[in-house]
């Protein structure tokens, strides 16, 4: 699977670029990664979004218990990679028939925080049990909603293009060959939103510090993000209905 968001969308943090990218011309752009996913397997499904960014999956080689799913309901994308283990208990929770599965599950979801509900995105995005990682966008209001469970038990990625454009895909030679060094492992029990940046719904009131990484030649690759225990930062709510504050600045 892969998703690829231009800067205006969504903008990583600047930890995940490693030092010197900018010069380093092995590094595609957004489109041209999105490329060589449809050249590598051209039964891949694909959708371009707003013209700027992209949302691509394949069933290819994907594992029995790790499933690849893709759906889109009132303009709102998602690509979904694994099972939930309590999906009975979250469609009765959010008042959905027995035959929604995970990833118009977690498009219901967002729905509900988006228009009427005053929880932290962090406690719902908690409530997901099992093995998963996924990737949403909201293309009326541009807003983006990527997690990975709290084991980080389906392998998950994000890098950096050379346009800046920001990718996600459990294929990880996809974004080393795409995004240089400027890539990296999602970090397990975190989710990642528009306005909002990088959180951990595991603790919330954590902040996250990044952890340089290097490979196995010593040179400086994308950090990855692990939760600080002496810096805490404030969670805040999701808008209730009427408000015209973003979904994604409220994470």
């Amino acid at each position: 699977m892969l998703g690829v968001f231009h800067k205006s969308v969504a903008a990583g943090p600047v930890e995940l670029s490693a030092p010197g990218s900018v010069d380093d011309d092995r590094r595609k752009s957004g489109a041209q990664i999105l490329q060589s996913f449809t050249s590598a397997i051209p039964q891949a499904a694909s959708v371009q979004l707003d013209g700027l960014s992209a949302m691509a999956y394949s069933h290819e080689k994907q594992a029995l218990l790790k499933p690849r799913a893709f759906a889109v309901l009132d303009d709102i994308f998602c690509i979904f990679v694994g099972v939930l283990e309590n999906l009975p208990a979250l469609r009765q929770l959010y008042g959905l028939t027995k035959n929604v599965c995970e990833e118009t599950l977690v498009i219901e979801m967002y729905k509900a925080l988006r228009d009427r509900a005053p929880y932290p995105a962090h406690q719902v995005v908690k409530d997901l049990s099992g093995q998963f990682a996924f990737v949403l966008f909201d293309n009326a209001t541009k807003t983006l909603l990527v997690a990975n469970d709290d084991k980080g038990k389906v392998p998950f990625f994000w890098g950096i293009a050379a346009d800046e454009s920001l990718a996600f895909s459990d294929n990880a030679d996809l974004l080393r060959n795409g995004c240089g060094k400027s890539f990296a492992p999602f970090p397990a029990g975190c989710f990642f939103t528009t306005g909002g940046g990088l959180r951990s719904f595991e603790h919330p009131l954590n902040a996250l510090k990044p952890v340089p990484r290097v490979d196995s030649q010593g040179q400086m690759c994308g950090s990855t993000f692990k939760v600080d225990e002496s810096r805490k930062d404030q969670p805040r709510s999701l808008p209730r209905v009427g408000s015209d504050a973003s979904w994604g600045a409220a994470c």
